[in-house]
């Protein structure tokens, strides 16, 4: 049955979910990944994926060949163009057979009377893409972000807006995080080389590696196993701050999907750790990596607003807060926030960081830590949030993480390193 299937027009529906209803890829594509086949389910991912991280280009091109935009229920259509137009700017699958196959995507979405429009278009674009590539690279839509989100890096960022812009638009390398528990890391990596892979350790996480190509996780020595996660690198680094240790009580809020409460008991097997996180369906996953990993904690779904629910007066050695943020971080990595998001989520977002922070203060013993991150590169998420925090909260100290001034540690996205992510550490006097 599977060999029917169309991708293209899969792809198209897929990108078509997300930019008109406002799905995330990460919940819409694995489910139209079961319909095809294994070994297309990477190219489905290519195509989505691609599609999302270079969509204002793709929109622009179409507005150029078209006189006029397909609406309503043709509007699968627009995305199946964007989809052939994809295939040949940016992938190495032969012209004639992306032409072919995205004009039969019209076929298996029904609308066999447009083939004739999509092999138009398509062929259109072929005969005027360098003409057509050299006037985009002049105009404002060249950085494929949305004109709100440029202008807040920018005034963020004034010196190095248009790298950040260029991290995004770049694959996101594939890191892993080493189960100290069974190997060193450099243990693991002797074990990857005999596998015929290639990884290389990060300078400051002491559990890291970077795969020189991204490889499926059965690929990986002892994945099933518990050896190692796929966990950025960026996001490794809480545990640089939060430094747990054996016997402590240990919050991880925000915890879902669960890579940084398995990364606290990697460090401290023995630590008593509470995963709580607001959605329900997201903490399945939290779970699914305890059981990999072989490992126990306290599972609870809770508003981080309203500890009290899910704690009663429990007080904690060492608290992770991994806000609700923006995710502008991780664009790299999900292309698709780009467009999900809207200026307007910026303060709802930095009010509702500020709510459960200022909440979860109270549960942290005298002398514990809390550490804040996001995966946001935004200061009214970060440094500024901090820095109003500071301010109200007398007994709040700033550790080993920026100044008072400019409070907090601020990675960007890097083309090898790791994604947009920001650090505090708190100590509570």
């Amino acid at each position: 049955m599977k060999k029917n299937i169309n991708l293209r027009s899969l792809a198209a529906q897929t990108v078509e979910q997300v930019v008109e209803q406002g799905q995330s890829l990460s919940n819409v594509l694995p489910a139209m990944q079961l319909k095809v086949s294994d070994k297309d389910k990477a190219l489905l991912q290519e195509l989505c994926f691609g599609v999302l991280r270079t969509l204002s280009q793709l929109e622009w091109f179409i507005h150029k060949l078209m006189s006029r935009p397909m609406t309503g229920k043709q509007r699968t259509l627009h995305y199946l163009i964007m989809v052939g137009l994809y295939q040949l700017l940016y992938t190495r699958i032969p012209p004639h057979a992306a032409l072919a196959e995205t004009v039969e995507g019209a076929v298996a979405i029904k609308r066999p009377q447009f083939k004739g429009l999509i092999n138009g278009v398509l062929r259109q674009f072929q005969r005027q893409q360098d003409e057509l590539q050299a006037e985009f690279a002049q105009t404002d839509v060249r950085y494929l972000h949305p004109s709100w989100l440029v202008k807040r890096i920018k005034q963020a960022y004034p010196q190095q807006w248009e790298a950040i812009l260029e991290a995004n638009n770049q694959r996101p390398p594939m890191w892993l995080r080493v189960n100290r528990n069974h190997h060193s890391r450099d243990a693991w990596l002797a074990l990857l080389a005999e596998a015929g892979l290639t990884g290389f350790p990060h300078a400051d996480y002491p559990d890291a590696v970077r795969l020189e190509t991204p490889a499926p996780v059965h690929a990986l020595p002892g994945f099933d196993e518990g050896w190692v996660t796929v966990q950025d690198a960026s996001a490794q680094g809480c545990m640089t701050y939060l430094q747990p240790e054996n016997g402590e009580q240990i919050l991880d809020l925000c915890a879902a999907p669960g890579g940084k409460t398995t990364h606290i008991l990697e460090v401290a097997p023995e630590a008593n750790v509470m995963a709580v996180d607001v959605d329900e369906k997201r903490l399945s996953r939290v779970y699914d990596n305890l059981k990999r990993l072989g490992m126990k904690a306290t599972v609870k779904q809770g508003d981080g607003r309203f500890p009290e629910q899910w704690c009663g007066e429990q007080q904690f050695d060492r608290i992770l807060l991994d806000a609700p943020c923006s995710a502008t971080g991780v664009v790299r990595r999900h292309p698709d926030i780009k467009w999900l998001r809207r200026d307007r989520d910026i303060p709802e977002l930095a009010q509702l960081q500020s709510e459960i922070l200022t909440a979860t203060w109270a549960h942290l013993k005298p002398g514990g830590t809390l550490v804040y991150a996001t995966c946001s590169i935004l200061p009214e998420e970060n440094s500024q949030q901090i820095a109003a925090f500071l301010q109200r909260t007398p007994d709040a100290v700033l550790s080993e993480t920026g100044t008072p001034e400019q409070p907090g540690k601020q990675n960007l996205p890097g083309t090898e390193e790791g994604d947009g992510f920001f650090y505090a550490k708190l100590i509570k006097k």
